[in-house]
């Protein structure tokens, strides 16, 4: 009778616990002027996909990119994007149970245009990446969440590519830890390289420059942004400029590629705008958005060696997907669409990672990036 007691408890607790937590979804936008609103919060049905604005915030400007801490306490954004000779980081506390989302505070990049940011596991260190002047900056987070001043920073003038418009001079494009958080990788489109860094976030600039190393991709690519297997043997990186997605196997922790696979059918020969690439919770299918004249989700199935095999694509319904997110069930994938300025929530078939659109799309005005957490 005891066994049965503890037993149903434990049952309990653990079906309280499945239906009680709440998918919340994170989006940035450029607000071009700080009267607008520009971080918004939403939660997620993760029974029908339905979004519900619960809080914003427009206490900075161009969001970005956004990124939120592993305990889900604290938001960051890579602010002044786009906005001449300026860059800044800003932080934000979110309270899931009070749904509010409040302002705490900025710090200069030291660099023009920052398009990416992420934080470390330890929540202890903010890493950001800047487009125009490719530079890279580390900051240290402090415990009531806000941005202390940068402790490394590093700027790249050399190295260039074959586009003379778009690769005139180095351009870093995202910051990816790797699942151990042991190493740092950096895209950069500009001089088609991908910089690769140990992290150790005890010591005090936790970046190893000493030890850092580069491998050239293919003259043209343009690597944007970097995602890894949940086992960390594995990244893609999807080729703005190309339009591919290279495979390398990272299990001796260093990127050999093993595979470089289109993101577009072979009909379309240029315009590719590759923008974003994920792969879903259990490890099953890729996906990556292509903008420019396709405007799609290119879906692959993931092989058990790690190499991708194409299975079909799905329009996004929304002009210029920049940016997408799988939300942590790995039921639904949402997509921001910048020029149509509005998001596109897909459901994921669980068995064959086809996508299917669920309810009418929502309009967030030039909306940018997004992130999922679950509490």
């Amino acid at each position: 009778m005891k066994f049965q007691k503890i037993f149903l408890l434990l049952s309990f607790l653990i079906f309280t616990s499945l239906y009680s937590q709440r998918q919340f979804v994170f989006f940035g936008s450029y607000n071009w002027d700080k009267g607008s609103e520009a971080v918004y919060v939403y939660e997620l049905d993760t029974e029908t996909g339905k979004l519900t604005k619960v809080a914003s915030s427009s206490d900075v400007i161009n969001p970005g990119y956004i990124t939120v801490s592993s305990d889900g306490k604290y938001v960051y954004a890579s602010s002044d994007a786009k906005t001449p000779n300026y860059g800044t980081v800003s932080s934000f506390a979110f309270d899931p149970d009070k749904k509010t989302l409040t302002f705490l505070n900025q710090q200069k990049t030291g660099g023009e245009n920052p398009v990416y940011v992420n934080v470390d596991k330890s929540g202890k260190w903010l890493i950001n990446a800047t487009y125009n002047q490719a530079t890279i900056s580390v900051f240290p987070l402090l415990e009531n969440g806000k941005i202390d001043s940068i402790a490394q920073h590093f700027k790249f003038t050399e190295g260039s590519g074959v586009d003379a418009k778009r690769q005139e001079k180095a351009h870093t494009h995202s910051v990816v830890f790797s699942p151990d958080f042991k190493t740092v990788l950096f895209a950069d489109l500009g001089a088609d390289k991908i910089l690769q860094y140990p992290f150790d976030a005890i010591q005090k600039q936790p970046l190893i420059d000493s030890q850092s190393t580069f491998i050239n991709t293919k003259p043209g690519s343009g690597p944007r942004h970097i995602t890894f297997s949940k086992d960390g043997k594995l990244a893609y990186s999807i080729e703005e400029l190309a339009g591919m997605i290279s495979v390398y196997d990272f299990s001796e922790n260093k990127l050999k590629e093993i595979q470089r696979i289109a993101t577009h059918p072979d009909k379309i020969k240029d315009g590719f705008e590759s923008s974003d690439v994920h792969i879903s919770p259990d490890g099953k299918f890729l996906y990556a958005t292509n903008r420019g004249k396709e405007n799609n989700i290119a879906i692959f199935k993931v092989l058990n060696d790690g190499k991708l095999e194409s299975i079909g694509y799905q329009k996004t319904r929304g002009k210029h997907p920049r940016t997408f997110a799988i939300d942590e069930t790995g039921k639904f994938i949402i997509v921001t669409n910048v020029i149509s300025q509005d998001v596109t929530v897909f459901k994921r078939n669980l068995e064959t990672g086809i996508l299917k659109k669920v309810g009418k799309p929502i309009k967030i005005k030039n909306v940018t990036c997004v992130k999922t957490k679950m509490y």
